[in-house]
């Protein structure tokens, strides 16, 4: 009844910096007549937005821009974009979630648009995580990655296969 895409690219640039650009394209599997009396035909994006950043090494936002192709509403949606440029200076792993919610949450950002920016740090650290991998082990710190889900907890066998110097077997407890 209802399709909701997200797609999130990445690309790394020649000055050092990186480049995501997300999207969000919402679609209904049928036609339906809207308020104003015109037509939404069927798989026809009723919401289609992107949210573009540039971010350094230390995932701190450079630049951002947001863009709607399709909104339901027209200008009174896509009037928010210039908004998101309060993304600068965020960093995507301290807080952002948070801050992005305090900043855009209710009539000070889009719904969507804001959701949309909450897939930014993952996909982030999917981007940079063979460069900030090798970066850790050429300095002997532990993987960022490490004891960031449960896949990757210390006492688990993808750490100890992977990373058995940072594995910590599991504590046993003994009955008596």
């Amino acid at each position: 009844m209802h399709n909701r895409s997200i797609q999130v690219h990445s690309f790394e640039r020649e000055d050092g910096l990186w480049d995501l650009e997300a999207e969000l394209i919402d679609d209904k599997s049928y036609s339906y007549v809207k308020r104003n009396g015109t037509e939404q035909p069927a798989r026809k994006p009723f919401h289609h937005m992107h949210i573009r950043i540039t971010i350094d090494t230390s995932y701190e936002i450079k630049q951002a821009f947001a863009m709607y192709d399709a909104s339901p509403f027209g200008e009174p949606c896509t009037s928010v974009t210039t908004a998101y440029q309060d993304l600068v200076g965020m960093n995507l792993l301290k807080s952002f979630r948070q801050q992005v919610k305090e900043r855009f949450g209710r009539t000070a950002g889009c719904t969507h648009m804001t959701e949309l920016a909450t897939v930014l740090p993952t996909a982030a650290v999917q981007s940079m995580s063979g460069m900030k991998r090798s970066e850790a082990e050429n300095a002997g710190r532990k993987p960022f990655q490490l004891g960031g889900c449960h896949a990757w907890r210390l006492d688990g066998v993808v750490t100890k296969e992977h990373y058995p110097q940072w594995y910590v077997a599991q504590e046993t407890q003994t009955s008596t």
